[in-house]
């Protein structure tokens, strides 16, 4: 096996380490080598805009400090997180790069964010919060403004939009912030034929343009995500926030991530824990939601949706010594079942890898497309029993 590290400490686990268990049971292997090529190619792409490197989620599960890092080495700028708790985990792992947080509750640690020179995210009632914060923190927060341009999250509204300038304007004039950024968030990007988001550009636009009346000099405008990156160009503005694709996946349904030259970097995999002969008729999992319709060989994976696999996604594709068969039946909280038909050898087989996705094997969005969800949330639950190893452009062997 290539040279490769691995990382243990954010994924509690009782299994030995996932590189020396012999033979290790399940594990996602995480390619730093492919989250740095994502970086480099929408840094062609987006040039001379920076890049925010998102990492909310323990970075969309793939861990985010590992990937952070790579990131950062790569040519993003920034890092971004909805929590300024994960913002915290970032700093306390040594990372020094510029960090936005952009989800809070009346309960955020406002003043730990500020005295870790974290950005904060404001879009109305947080202006206050923030400025009593930098008061405790004998510092002044730095402070990006959102408005709301058609998604309905979080945002000032348009109405609300220069009375949110003017409070922010006197907390300036007082020292406790100084207004660095502005931004927004789209919400079809990801279909690129739709008119909303000329609207959303728009109103993002007027934003702006009503705050550099106001007095505001922005270091940063930005309301680029992956898709905006890849499709829309007059979106980049000063800096784009790379999510999906920093991972390698493509926010497109129909697109494969190689038509942008990304490179996915979790390869998820398992090995057959049973095998077993059965004849037809015979039912497979809770429910009974699937009978046999041949004699058959089933095959059991020790892996269910405690481990993030989706409870529904019968029918969903995995590669054993390179051939695929489907899942079959309810897929249970730590296993699930997928038929071999009846040619195999069931000693053989015994013990194989599964790839469930990534590598050479299916991809996150056919696991997608079996459970009726995107490719965002497939990789992003992978749970912390399943053990991270990372690797440099190895995709981890079979074989210890």
């Amino acid at each position: 096996m290539s040279a490769q590290s691995t990382h243990q400490t954010e994924y509690p686990t009782t299994e030995k380490d996932a590189t020396t268990e012999s033979p290790w049971e399940r594990r996602a292997i995480i390619d730093l080598a492919n989250v740095r090529e994502n970086v480099k190619r929408v840094a062609e792409l987006v040039a001379p805009a920076a890049i925010m490197g998102i990492v909310k989620a323990d970075g969309y599960g793939h861990g985010a400090v590992a990937v952070g890092r790579a990131a950062l080495q790569a040519g993003a700028t920034w890092l971004g997180c909805a929590h300024v708790s994960e913002a915290l985990k970032l700093r306390v792992a040594g990372i020094e790069a510029p960090l936005l947080a952009w989800l809070h509750t009346p309960g955020t640690s406002f003043a730990a964010g500020i005295a870790a020179n974290i950005d904060l995210a404001v879009s109305g009632w947080e202006l206050e919060h923030v400025a009593a914060a930098a008061t405790e923190a004998a510092q002044p927060a730095r402070v990006h403004l959102k408005i709301d341009t058609g998604l309905g999250r979080n945002g000032s509204t348009p109405e609300d939009w220069e009375k949110l300038l003017g409070a922010a304007a006197r907390y300036q004039e007082e020292g406790l912030m100084r207004v660095v950024g502005v931004f927004s968030h789209l919400a079809v990007a990801d279909e690129p034929e739709r008119p909303e988001t000329d609207d959303q550009l728009e109103a993002f636009n007027q934003a702006i343009a009503l705050a550099e009346d106001a007095g505001f000099d922005f270091e940063v405008r930005h309301i680029a995500n992956t898709p905006a990156i890849l499709s829309r160009p007059d979106s980049h503005y000063d800096m784009v926030r790379l999510g999906l694709g920093m991972y390698g996946l493509s926010p497109f349904p129909g697109e494969s991530p190689e038509t942008y030259g990304l490179r996915p970097a979790m390869k998820l995999v398992s090995r057959i824990a049973n095998v077993k002969k059965v004849p037809a008729g015979h039912g497979v999992g809770y429910g009974l939601r699937y009978h046999t319709t041949e004699e058959t060989y089933l095959g059991l994976v020790p892996m269910g949706y405690a481990d993030g696999v989706p409870r529904g996604a019968m029918n969903a594709p995995v590669s054993i010594n390179g051939t695929i068969y489907p899942v079959r039946g309810t897929i249970a909280m730590d296993q699930f079942v997928v038929d071999l038909g009846p040619d195999i050898d069931p000693e053989k087989i015994l013990g194989s890898e599964v790839i469930l996705f990534g590598g050479d094997g299916p991809s996150a969005t056919e696991w997608a497309d079996a459970t009726g969800s995107i490719n965002y949330e497939i990789v992003t639950r992978i749970s912390p029993r399943v053990p991270r190893q990372l690797v440099e452009g190895t995709w981890g062997e079979s074989g210890e």
